[in-house]
């Protein structure tokens, strides 16, 4: 990465830092903010939402997620990058994998956010437990018919994979 580049990705990522902090001053919730860039511009920002909107997953990096992608009227944002203040936690990393940008850049990584209560070790160490094994009950019953949807999205010749 060369200076130019390295500036511009500390400008995203800065701006990431501001909405999280400007945040804080609201009290709307937790301590993170993300933008996604594309061609160099912002497109859409985001802040964490959760408390205020008693909706868990109103982390920033969905809803900056959720704004660019109407903006775009698309559901892949592959020509674009996102920036965090803060290392995505699991769920907003599965957004984001989801979403298919061509980068994430983040600022503060997971172990600083441990240090100030947001511990998302839980959930990486959930995610890798079989179903059986994990701290909520989590059981996988064997229904007839349950595979129909899927036999349906494969043989439908105008779906939109994604």
């Amino acid at each position: 990465m060369n200076e130019h580049e390295l500036q511009e990705h500390q400008r995203f990522l800065k701006r990431a830092i501001e909405l999280a902090a400007e945040n804080m001053q609201t009290g709307k919730g937790g301590p993170f903010g993300a933008v996604v860039v594309k061609d160099g511009k912002i497109l859409a920002e985001g802040f964490n939402q959760v408390t205020s909107a008693n909706d868990p997953t109103r982390h920033a990096e969905v809803d900056a997620i959720r704004k660019a992608c109407q903006k775009l009227n698309a559901f892949e944002l592959k020509d674009c990058v996102i920036y965090s203040s803060c290392e995505p936690c699991p769920m907003c990393l599965g957004a984001i994998y989801w979403a298919r940008p061509k980068a994430l850049y983040f600022a503060a990584d997971r172990f600083c956010a441990a240090k100030h209560g947001f511990d998302d070790k839980f959930i990486y160490d959930e995610i890798t437990q079989p179903a059986d094994k994990r701290s909520i009950p989590t059981v996988h019953i064997v229904l007839d018919g349950a595979e129909e949807p899927f036999e349906i999205w494969s043989s439908r010749t105008d779906k939109i994979e994604y």
